[in-house]
Order: C-alpha cells, then sequence, then structure tokens
C-alpha cells in the first residue's frame, strides 16, 4: 500500500531533447589553449617583452569588465573566460614591441566599446578583440605598424632594410613598383621584382613563424594544429574557416599577379601571411558575431576574403583580415534572415 501513494515525477519539456555538456566556460578555455602555442613560441621569438604584453592585456580585458559588472550592478561572470580570451586575442593582434600602456588601453576599450555596451557576452555585434585593435589602428597607427624582425628570420626580401616591415608590407610595396615600372628607376623595378622572388621563396619560414608581424600571427604551424584541435571539440566548424581560406586562394591567384597578368599569383603567400590564418579559425568563427545557417557561414567567410583581398591588393593598408571580419560581422543578422531554412510544411 505504501508504494501506491508514491508519486512518479518526470520532466516534461518540449523537443528537441537535446544535452550537450559543453558551456560558455570550457569554450573558452579550450580556445584559450589552442591559441597557448602560437604564444609561447612569439615569447621565444620575440622574448620576454611579448608576454607582458600578453599578460597586460589579458588583466585590462578582465579588470575593465569586472568595472562594468561593478557599475552596472551585475553579478560577477568573469570565470565565464570570455574576457581573457578577449585580452589574449588583442595581444596576438599587436607587434610584438608595442609600450606597454597600448594593450591596456586596446582591451579596455575591446571590453567597454565592444561587448559591455551592448549588454555583456552574448549580445555584441562585433568581435570585441577587434574592436579594441581597430581603436588602436585609428589611435596611434605608428605603434601598431612598426614590427621587428625576429632573430633567425634572416634577409627574407631585405625586410630589415625596409624598416622592419612585414611580408605584405614588402610585397604591396613591391608590386606596386614593379606594376608602374615605368614611373621608376631601373635599380628599383629590379629590386623589387627580387624582393618578390624572395617573398616566394620563404614559404617555409612564414609557414613556421620566422618573420616579422603581430604576436599571434607569426607560426602558421602551431595555429593550425590549435585549430584542428578545436574542429575535433566541434568547438568550431569547418564552414567559415575554409569559405574565408579558399576565396583568399581564388582572388589572389587571379589578381594578386605581379607581371599584371591575371592568373598568376601565388596563393600560399597570401594565405601563409599577416593575420589570415588566426583571423579565420580564431576569430572569424566567434559564435555571437557569426551567422548560425549553413549558407549563411559560407557567405560569411567568402564576403571575409573578398574584402580582405581588395584591402590588402588595393587598399591603403597592406592587411585586411581584421577590418573584413568586424564589417561581414554587421551583415550576420542580414545573412541569418536572407539564408533562414524554409520551415518544414511552409512555404
Amino acid at each position: 500500500m505504501e508504494g501506491k501513494n508514491k508519486l512518479n515525477k518526470f520532466l516534461i519539456s518540449v523537443s528537441p531533447h537535446v544535452q550537450d555538456h559543453d558551456s560558455i566556460r570550457r569554450i573558452m578555455i579550450s580556445v584559450i589553449l589552442a591559441l597557448l602555442p602560437a604564444g609561447i613560441f612569439s615569447v621565444y621569438l620575440f622574448g620576454l617583452h611579448a608576454l607582458y604584453v600578453i599578460l597586460l592585456s589579458i588583466a585590462s580585458a578582465v579588470l575593465t569588465e569586472w568595472a562594468c559588472l561593478k557599475v552596472m550592478k551585475r553579478p560577477l561572470t568573469l570565470d565565464d573566460g570570455s574576457a581573457v580570451l578577449t585580452g589574449l586575442l588583442l595581444a596576438y593582434n599587436v607587434p610584438a614591441e608595442v609600450p606597454l600602456w597600448l594593450p591596456v588601453v586596446g582591451s579596455a576599450a575591446g571590453i567597454l566599446l565592444g561587448k559591455m555596451v551592448f549588454g555583456g557576452i552574448g549580445y555584441n555585434p562585433m568581435n570585441p578583440a577587434l574592436i579594441g585593435r581597430a581603436f588602436l589602428m585609428a589611435s596611434w597607427p605608428v605603434h601598431m605598424t612598426i614590427f621587428r624582425t625576429p632573430p633567425g628570420a634572416g634577409t627574407i626580401s631585405g625586410i630589415e632594410a625596409v624598416t622592419q616591415a612585414t611580408p605584405l608590407q614588402v610585397f604591396k610595396a613591391s608590386r606596386l613598383i614593379v606594376l608602374n615600372a615605368s614611373q621608376h628607376g631601373t635599380d628599383q623595378v629590379t629590386q623589387s621584382t627580387l624582393s618578390i622572388s624572395q617573398l616566394y621563396s620563404s614559404l617555409e619560414k612564414l609557414f613556421f613563424g620566422y618573420r616579422g608581424g603581430c604576436i599571434g600571427e607569426t607560426s602558421v604551424l602551431l595555429l593550425l594544429i590549435g585549430a584542428l584541435f578545436l574542429i575535433s571539440k566541434r568547438i568550431i566548424g569547418w564552414k567559415i574557416p575554409f569559405s574565408y581560406l579558399g576565396t583568399v586562394a581564388v582572388l589572389s591567384w587571379i589578381f594578386a599577379g605581379t607581371d599584371g597578368r591575371m592568373f598568376s599569383g601565388n596563393p600560399l603567400f597570401h594565405m601563409f601571411s599577416g593575420g589570415l590564418i588566426l583571423g579565420a579559425f580564431y576569430m572569424a568563427t566567434d559564435m555571437v558575431t557569426t551567422p548560425v545557417t549553413y549558407k549563411g557561414r559560407l557567405l560569411f567567410g567568402m564576403g571575409c576574403g573578398a574584402i580582405t583581398m581588395i584591402i590588402r591588393l588595393w587598399g591603403g593598408y597592406p592587411e585586411g583580415v581584421s577590418y573584413a571580419i568586424l564589417l561581414m560581422n554587421l551583415t550576420t543578422p542580414l545573412l541569418d534572415r536572407v539564408t533562414q531554412p524554409r520551415v518544414f510544411g511552409g512555404r
């Protein structure tokens, strides 16, 4: 009789019945772990100053978010790791030799202007780390465009002689001279042609990271290893990175030739140079600021690739990854709307 008086309790909810053990904190920690090898290599490459930049950038991001949450009288959510990741990505997007106050200001701007003013995590329309980088580029462009050539990089395309320029800076300046050879002296054209040839023959150094650039973008190999880890954990998908990289590869092959002919560019150089790998796998895949539909993600990646190459080839700045991602972040609501799948049974 006693057993008949017991009631069985069931938890009833609407479908779909999906269980997932992932949390914001676990996802953020996984991305941070994937980025650590590239950061450790950069500290080895550029010295302890790079480590100080990384630590101060993270500390600034965390403290800024803490202050904002206090002012807004909201519960502290710093343990989710999102502020740490923002600070880390901001540090990876600045040169290794910047003044130590620069990453502090950049991280604070990224958290404040790119995240908290919109309501915090999950509400930001654009990537906060890239907002911080754009703020630094607009405010202190000199600090953000002077790069140190690391020891062991050799004389890759005479970079040391060009005020420590990055491979993309050398390529863009040399390509303009070669394409407008009639406006320049013979020696200058010859030197520019040689520089481009040396860049194309130094793909191994670009791949392993022995070249100038921002802190976290140098080693393509380590960034790809981290990206494979995230893909295997299903934290990021393949659609955005591969459509992004594929578009850059195709457009650089068609339009990035140095002899005035189409279909004569070097796709591998453009894929290994600058922050393309860092941006494609770690920032263009941000869950909040990218489309949720299959077609939307493909279009998002293609748009990022197209804007990146437009800036690289015809813009006034040798790199276009950051601005490409930020601009495409703004198109996310539209892409989600126009690529929304038809409701089952609807017209």
